[in-house]
């Protein structure tokens, strides 16, 4: 396992910049093969421009999966806060003990590792949430198990 950030230089026109970040993905999918690729909903913020940034990152992230032939999937943070600490509306330390406690990670990864392992993760659980996922045979429903 590995994580990382793609950095771009803020010097650099905007075309530029999200040139070095799907270069940089394509080096990653290059090294590490990855078979899919989980991406993260945009949510509309306070900032609107900084929304649309996030939103032209995102599709050269989503491009670069998308030149290697990769399938992509989204997620909202409900969603994936919902699969990873069974509680949509978690706050950032939460998700970030719990992606420690499911990968047995020695320390807390960083907010922003913590998000990208968090969607990942929520992938891995076909995207619908703790309550979703059969154990041993029995099955979680509403916060309860039934047999």
């Amino acid at each position: 396992m590995a994580s990382g950030r793609i950095r771009s230089d803020d010097a650099l026109a905007l075309a530029l910049r999200l040139a070095q970040i799907l270069d940089g993905l394509a080096e990653v999918i290059d090294t590490y093969a990855p078979v899919e690729v989980a991406v993260e909903k945009v949510f509309v913020n306070v900032n609107p421009q900084s929304t649309l940034l996030l939103g032209q990152a995102r599709g050269a992230a989503i491009c670069a999966a998308v030149l290697a032939r990769l399938p992509v999937s989204e997620y909202t943070a409900l969603q994936v806060k919902q699969a990873v600490v069974g509680l949509g509306h978690a706050r950032k330390e939460q998700v970030q003990e719990m992606v420690k406690r499911l990968l047995r990670l020695p320390g807390h990864p960083s907010a922003d590792a913590a998000d990208a392992l968090a969607c990942a993760i929520c992938h891995a659980h076909g995207g619908m949430g703790l309550g979703a996922i059969p154990t041993r045979g029995r099955r979680v429903r509403a916060g309860r198990i039934a047999s």
